[in-house]
C-alpha cells in the first residue's frame, strides 16, 4: 500500500499543469495532503483584470506571509487592467512552471505558487522565510586575531558571507538537487577563471550520481562523496569560517554549501590543509611559524609519547639513564599491570573524560573534566593501580592533542596513537618504526579527487610551498600547482 502511494505521487509530480484550475488544485491537494496538512494554506481569489479565477498556495511556516499579502494578494485583488502576472505582482522573482514537480519543489522551498483557470502554467513567486539563528562567533575554529564571523544554518546567509569577502564577478554559485525525497540543494562555489574545469565536473558528476532518499546536511553528504570511507585520514576539509572558505576559493579550490549546515566542505583537501590554521597568516611571519612549530611538535608528542614509554620500559631500557630507569622501576614496584595495560587504561580514561566534558552542559563541562581527571588520577596512584609517571605521560599526550585544531585530523591523530601503543607493546621501537614507515607510504599513495595527499611536498609542485612553515606573504606568488588552476600566478 505504501509503495503504491509513493508510485502514485511520483506519477502526479511528472504530470504537466493543465488549464483546468480545479484539476490542478485536486492534484496538489493529493500531493500535500490538504486539509490534513495544517500549515499548507490555500487562497482562492478572482482576478478582475484578467476575468479569471485563481488559486494561491503556500506553506505558512516557511513563507513570508506579510510579503505574500502586501506584494502578491493585494496587487492581484486590486488589479483591474489586463496586465501580465509578472507586471501585476511586486515580488522579487516570478518564475513560470509547467510541471507539478516544479510546483512541489517551490512550495517546499518556501515560495508561493499561483494557478490561474484557463492557463496551462503556474507562477512560482519568491518569498521564503525560514527561521534560523543570527551570525555568531565560530565555536570550533576559535582565533585570537582575525574575523569573528561563522557560517549559520541558512545557506543564503552563508553565500552572502563568502561574496562579502570575494567581490569577483567570476565567483560562480551553482546548485544540484540531491536526495530523491528531501530534494536538498547543494551549492557549488568556485571562481570560474581559476578552478580546474575537470575538477569541477568530477564533483558535479559525483553529486549527480548519488542515489539516496535524503541528505539533510553537509556532514552526511561528506560520507557519501569521500573517496576512502574506511581511511583514518580525512580527504574532505570542513570549516565554519567564511574567511577560510574565501581563501581556498581564491586559490582554486571548490567549496560546497548546503542548508541546515553551519559549515562548508572544501575540495580537494591535502594533509597540509588540515594542519594549517587561518591564524597562521593573521599573525606576523615569525609568530605564525612559531605556532605551526608548536602544533607539529604537539602532534608528534600525542602520537609517540605513550608508545615510546612502553617501548623503552618493555624492550629498550638501555636507552635511558640508569637512575631514571631505577626511578621508573621503583614507581611501578607495587603496580600489578604491565606498562601497556597502564597506558591503555589511562588513555581510555582520558578519552572518556574528554567526551563527558563535551556532552554535559557547558557551564559545568570544563569543571567536570578537570575535577574528574584530578580525582581519578590521584585515586588510581594511591590504590597502586597506576604509576605516577604514567599519569604524566598520558596527560602530556592527551593535552598535546588539543593543539590539533581540525576536528577530523584530531580524531585521526588520537586513533593512530592507540595503534602505535599496540605496535610498541608487541615489537618495541621496531614495531613503531615499521608502522610509521607504512603510514608514510600510505599517505604518499592516496589522493583526494586526483590530488596527492602530501602535495606540494611529495610530489613537488610549483606553488608557494606553504607546508610545514609559511613564507612571507609578499613571497607567496603562486597558487597550489597540484590543483592545476587556470591562473597559477597570483602575484607579479
Amino acid at each position: 500500500m505504501q509503495q503504491q502511494l509513493v508510485g502514485e505521487q511520483t506519477e502526479l509530480k511528472e504530470q504537466s499543469i493543465s488549464s483546468d484550475l480545479e484539476e490542478n488544485f485536486q492534484t496538489l491537494k493529493k500531493l500535500f495532503h490538504i486539509p490534513k496538512n495544517n500549515d499548507v494554506k490555500v487562497r482562492e481569489l478572482y482576478i478582475e483584470g484578467l476575468n479569471k479565477k485563481a488559486c494561491l498556495l503556500f506553506i505558512s511556516t516557511i513563507s513570508d506571509v506579510k510579503s505574500i499579502e502586501e506584494n502578491i494578494l493585494k496587487p492581484l485583488l486590486t488589479n483591474k487592467s489586463g496586465k501580465e502576472i509578472k507586471e501585476i505582482v511586486s515580488i522579487q522573482a516570478v518564475t513560470e512552471i509547467h510541471l507539478f514537480k516544479d510546483a512541489v519543489k517551490n512550495l517546499n522551498q518556501g515560495n508561493t505558487v499561483l494557478l490561474i483557470d484557463g492557463c496551462s502554467q503556474g507562477f512560482a513567486m519568491d518569498c521564503p522565510n525560514f527561521q534560523g539563528r543570527t551570525i555568531e562567533k565560530p565555536n570550533t575554529e576559535i582565533l585570537i586575531k582575525g574575523p569573528k564571523e561563522a557560517f549559520i544554518e541558512k545557506v543564503d546567509v552563508n553565500i552572502s558571507l563568502v561574496r562579502k569577502k570575494i567581490k569577483d564577478e567570476n565567483l560562480v554559485v551553482e546548485s544540484i538537487d540531491v536526495g530523491a525525497r528531501s530534494k536538498s540543494e547543494v551549492y557549488i562555489l568556485y571562481i570560474d577563471d581559476l578552478a580546474n574545469d575537470k575538477l569541477v565536473e568530477n564533483i558535479k558528476n559525483r553529486l549527480n550520481r548519488l542515489d539516496v532518499n535524503s541528505i539533510q546536511n553537509l556532514s552526511l553528504l561528506e560520507e557519501y562523496i569521500e573517496e576512502r570511507s574506511y581511511s583514518l585520514f580525512p580527504s574532505i576539509l570542513s570549516t565554519e569560517r567564511p574567511d577560510r572558505a574565501a581563501t581556498f576559493l581564491e586559490d582554486g579550490y571548490i567549496v560546497l554549501l548546503m542548508d541546515n549546515s553551519p559549515d562548508c566542505l572544501v575540495l580537494p583537501a591535502t594533509f597540509w590543509s588540515f594542519f594549517h590554521s587561518p591564524e597562521d597568516h593573521y599573525l606576523r611571519f615569525l609568530y605564525g611559524n612559531f605556532t605551526r612549530a608548536l602544533r607539529m611538535a604537539a602532534m608528534f608528542i600525542t602520537v609517540f609519547t605513550s608508545a615510546i614509554y612502553i617501548a623503552i620500559t618493555a624492550y629498550h631500557s638501555e636507552m635511558i639513564p640508569s637512575e631514571l630507569m631505577l626511578a621508573i622501576a621503583a614507581s611501578r614496584e607495587k603496580v600489578p599491570f604491565p606498562a601497556v595495560v597502564e597506558i591503555l587504561m589511562m588513555e581510555f580514561a582520558f578519552e572518556l573524560i574528554r567526551e563527558a566534558g563535551l556532552r554535559v552542559p557547558s557551564p559545568i563541562g570544563p569543571t567536570i573534566g578537570i575535577v574528574g581527571a584530578l580525582i581519578l588520577g590521584q585515586a588510581a596512584v594511591q590504590a597502586n593501580i597506576i604509576s605516577p609517571i604514567v599519569i604524566i605521560v598520558s596527560a602530556l599526550s592527551g593535552l598535546s592533542s588539543f593543539a590539533v585544531s581540525d576536528i577530523s585530523l584530531n580524531f585521526a591523530v588520537r586513533l593512530i596513537r592507540f595503534v602505535f601503543i599496540i605496535c610498541a607493546a608487541f615489537m618495541g621501537m621496531y614495531g613503531m618504526t615499521a608502522f610509521f614507515v607504512a603510514g608514510v607510504y600510505y599517505m604518499v599513495s592516496i589522493k583526494s579527487y586526483g590530488v596527492p595527499y602530501l602535495a606540494p611536498m611529495s610530489p613537488s609542485y610549483k606553488s608557494s610551498s606553504d607546508t610545514m612553515f609559511r613564507r612571507l606573504l609578499r613571497n607567496e606568488k603562486f597558487r597550489p600547482g597540484f590543483l592545476k588552476p587556470s591562473d597559477l600566478q597570483k602575484k607579479q
